[in-house]
């Protein structure tokens, strides 16, 4: 099932060498998974852009006058968790595109530069194995991690410290503990409940950050940094 011509020379573990017309056929190749990855970067951060901007209205409207509610700042955390999880999912996509390029220049580009093999893995088979059977590198919950570790886990914590401020300063400067948590009751719901939903909610996000970061150093500790895609 093997496309090389030269089969009967190389066995399945072994690189080949490529013709003239082969390295252009890969250079093409190449120039062509770098554009759908910028594609996919850039759609990255229209949904970064759109949390920043709405992160942005909440606050100008909490801060406006003393006596405006800081729920906007409360609700437009529902709407950076959405778009969190559009974003891991775009993520996902982006990172196929970007773990083949990755592939290519480590393994293709890399030793090509050094004129010598310095690559120890059947990289060729590994690449072609992702285009005929292409899946996900990353899983969901991963690509969340990662997206929370970049820009997410600051854009809610910028959420949280001002909407702490709000409830300090406004309607005026708080005079005790008791009066911050009144600040922060929602309807019928106690602040200390508000509060503590707030804690669990950065909480989480620090979570799952912390935890992709272990994953992730966990898989290129284990397999080094040539050896795996994503």
């Amino acid at each position: 099932m093997s496309a090389n011509p030269r089969a009967d020379d190389t066995g399945p573990d072994t690189e080949r060498e490529f013709t003239s017309a082969e390295m252009g056929a890969i250079a093409h190749l190449y120039r062509g998974e770098i554009y759908r990855s910028t594609i996919w970067r850039t759609r990255l951060d229209t949904t970064t852009n759109w949390s920043v901007v709405t992160l942005g209205v909440a606050l100008s409207i909490v801060f406006s006058s003393p006596n405006a509610s800081p729920l906007p700042l409360l609700l437009v955390g529902i709407l950076v968790f959405v778009f969190l999880l559009l974003e891991a999912r775009r993520y996902r996509y982006f990172n196929v595109w970007r773990a083949r390029c990755r592939w290519l220049e480590n393994h293709f580009y890399v030793p090509m530069l050094q004129k010598k093999q310095v690559s120890d893995v059947n990289w060729q088979s590994v690449l072609a194995d992702d285009y005929l059977y292409p899946h996900y590198h990353v899983s969901f919950a991963r690509a969340a991690g990662r997206r929370l570790r970049r820009s997410y886990l600051w854009i809610m914590s910028i959420q949280g410290a001002a909407y702490a401020g709000k409830l300090f300063v406004h309607p005026g400067p708080l005079e005790h503990w008791d009066e911050f948590f009144r600040r922060a009751d929602i309807g019928p719901l106690p602040g200390e409940v508000v509060i503590a939903i707030g804690v669990a909610y950065l909480g989480f996000a620090g979570a799952i950050a912390w935890w992709s970061l272990l994953a992730d150093g966990h898989k290129w500790g284990r397999t080094g940094r040539q050896h795996g895609m994503g």
